[in-house]
């Protein structure tokens, strides 16, 4: 159920991933779907939350995730709020997105301060989502640290010109992670393009996961894969007993 993140940023701060195995969800979504949205059993999806939320310090502050840019404070959270990215200063919030190929990237300064969690897609990453969770800390980018966790590889991504238009716009497609192929479409490497992103924000403490969701189906629900399917989820926060 829960993948320790091996990436430490700063004392007091905690992550976790989880993957697809050891929950209550059937079918297609087998089985630790957390997303209502994907076309679960609520009941199921339920008990899945409610066995991670054994795992954290409090209940986390799920997202409407629409692909967009818009980050916010947890501090305005409410239920059913439509974001892409959320952060704290607030030992104890926990900040959370869900992801099936989408990129879940994390933030934390490295005295552990503030935290952040995103969800980057292609439109997400053209829409400027990183640029805006870095914009929205109350740090500099140069303290931020971040952490790009499982996602779908560049092998197993192919997309059309339209979103190579769309990701350049900015110049943010590094050397290589646009790469053509047999049926005149393209390769994305998303993650190097998150990292190209992020390092044009001024980040450049960069940890990569390294795994591909498309190509472990054992652990990882992949919609590119499999169409119908369920949801992990990055959660971060800050150790509330961090100043004892």
């Amino acid at each position: 159920m829960i993948h320790q993140i091996d990436w430490h940023p700063a004392p007091g701060m905690r992550a976790l991933f989880t993957t697809r195995r050891d929950g209550s969800s059937r079918g297609p979504w087998s089985s630790f779907n957390l997303s209502y949205r994907a076309g679960d059993d609520p009941a199921a999806v339920r008990r899945n939350r409610a066995l991670l939320r054994r795992e954290l310090p409090s209940a986390p502050c799920w997202l409407s995730q629409v692909h967009g840019n818009r980050v916010i404070g947890l501090e305005s959270w409410y239920r059913g709020i439509a974001a892409d990215g959320a952060w704290t200063d607030q030992p104890g919030q926990v900040a959370v997105v869900l992801c099936a190929d989408c990129l879940p990237v994390l933030l934390a300064d490295r005295k552990g301060s503030v935290v952040a969690a995103v969800h980057a897609g292609w439109r997400g990453l053209a829409a400027g989502v990183l640029e805006q969770a870095v914009a929205a800390l109350p740090v500099s980018a140069g303290e931020l640290s971040a952490w790009i966790g499982p996602g779908i590889g560049q092998d197993s991504f192919e997309v059309g010109a339209e979103v190579i238009e769309a990701l350049d716009a900015g110049g943010s497609i590094p050397s290589g992670a646009a790469r053509g192929n047999q049926r005149g479409r393209f390769q994305l490497d998303l993650k190097a393009t998150a990292r190209a992103r992020l390092a044009r924000a001024g980040v450049d403490d960069i940890a990569d996961a390294g795994q591909c969701t498309h190509t472990d189906e054992d652990r990882f629900f992949s919609h590119r894969r499999d169409g119908t399917t369920g949801r992990m989820a990055a959660l971060i926060w800050i150790d509330e007993g961090r100043n004892e």
